[in-house]
This record gives C-alpha cells, structure tokens and sequence, in this order.
C-alpha cells in the first residue's frame, strides 16, 4: 500500500520502476529471494510501487538516500552479495572507470513480495 506522506518527502523519480533491476544475475538474485534491495543513482520508484519481473510481483517498502561510505556488510548482503567488497568490486566491474567515492549519494530501494 502506498504511504502517500512519505512519497511527498521524496524528490521526483528519475527513471521508471521498470529499469530497478535489469542485470539478469540480479534479477535471478530477486526471484531466489536473495536480493531485497538495489541502489541506484537516481529514484526509480514510490514507496508502495509494485514492480513484476518474470511475472512474479515485489512491492517497495522503503526509498531513502545513503552515501557509498554508509553501506554496511549486511546492506551488501541485502543487495545479494556476500559482503561489502563483494558488491563494491561487482559495482566498480560494471562501471568501468567509476571510482567508489564514499560521499557519493545513491538511492536505495528495499521490497519484498507481494502476499497473495
């Protein structure tokens, strides 16, 4: 369900709920239930949003900003990977040249699936 209130707190999206997750060993990660969440540079979706990949449905439970410097080994393993180092080096892989720059702002975007 949508928290109108906490949407309203929120700058505008930048992208679509349709480009959250693309890479399809994450999208893989998302239906084996081992990604509850992605980070972004840019808001991709409103709290209570539902986004379907490969039919199944996941709603968005949470949208906040963080700084890189802030992430914590268990927000790594929430994103899927074994540790912060993991995803910092599956990151930094996929954006050749991108330095990791702790004060860098991301969105993150948590969800779960959605009860039928």
């Amino acid at each position: 369900m949508t928290n109108e209130n906490e949407n309203l707190n929120l700058p505008p999206k930048t992208c679509t709920i349709e480009r959250l997750v693309t890479v399809p060993a994450d999208v893989e990660k998302v239906l084996n239930g081992k990604k509850t969440a992605t980070r972004r540079n840019g808001r991709y979706a409103d709290i209570g949003e539902i986004m379907t990949l490969e039919g199944q449905e996941f709603v968005v439970e949470r949208v906040y900003s963080q700084s890189l410097g802030e992430l914590t080994d268990e927000q790594a393993k929430q994103e899927g990977y074994e540790s912060l180092e993991e995803y910092k080096d599956s990151i930094l892989s996929m954006h050749p040249g991108m330095p990791w720059v702790p004060s860098m702002k991301v969105w993150v975007h948590e969800f779960s699936p959605v009860q039928k």
